[in-house]
């Protein structure tokens, strides 16, 4: 079973989130376990100070390097720890992998202006981030990683299928996707998909594979062709 340790500010974040849907069902089921905590739980100071201002000057606060430290030495958390953070490389697919053939993975949930960094350096942990855009907090950043992380465990799926045609399974974009009624307001289902010949179909989504990941991320269009060359 993989455990999924999460340290941050507000817990109750996740408590919707890891009941219901996939993440829900999947810890039903034991394939995976969550251990949310509380970082003021480690602080010792009566009014439960996590933050404080940064050496140097500037604006913001800095979350204190204590009450990480203290949470994961308590959670007896060992690698993969991921810092959710702005100044991260970029969360892919590859991460979510990695992270799902292992055993346990910790992941720490920033707020205010920035972290210390001594809490990624002591700790050694990954600083990834989810896009190149800032949030009010690392919870949201933890609930992607942790999703794509969790859907990836055999059995949380209804049918492997499900996640291996999805979108950067392979490099490239997905496939549109249809379904009942056929046609609706003028627009209509591509007719190779109500043909029942497989074969056309599967050369369909491969077509429409490559062309939307040509006109939409030609980085990963570019990336897919090194690796076939």
């Amino acid at each position: 079973m993989l455990r999924i340790n999460v340290v941050t500010l507000f817990p109750e974040v996740f408590e919707t989130a890891l009941a219901v849907s996939i993440l829900g069902r999947a810890a039903e089921q034991q394939l995976v376990g969550y251990r949310v905590v509380q970082l003021r739980s480690y602080t010792h100071d009566r009014h439960k100070t996590v933050d404080d201002y940064p050496y140097g000057g500037g604006a913001g606060m800095v979350l204190k390097p204590e009450p990480f430290f203290e949470a994961v030495e308590d959670l007896r958390a060992g690698p993969p720890i991921v810092l959710l953070s702005a100044r991260g490389r970029p969360f892919t697919h590859r991460d979510a992998v990695r992270f799902v053939v292992g055993t346990e993975l910790t992941l720490l949930c920033g707020h205010y202006k920035d972290v210390d960094q001594r809490v990624a350096d002591g700790l050694g942990a990954e600083e990834l981030s989810v896009g190149d855009f800032v949030l009010s907090g690392g919870e949201p950043a933890a609930l992607c990683v942790l999703d794509a992380v969790v859907r990836l465990l055999p059995g949380a799926l209804g049918d492997h299928e499900s996640a291996a045609t999805d979108s950067h399974y392979d490099g490239l974009l997905s496939p549109p996707s249809y379904t009942r009624p056929p046609s609706y307001r003028g627009m209509d289902v591509p007719a190779v998909l109500l043909s029942g010949n497989h074969e056309q179909i599967a050369g369909w989504r491969a077509a429409q594979a490559e062309r939307l990941t040509r006109e939409r991320r030609p980085d990963l269009w570019e990336k897919a062709r090194r690796a076939d060359a």
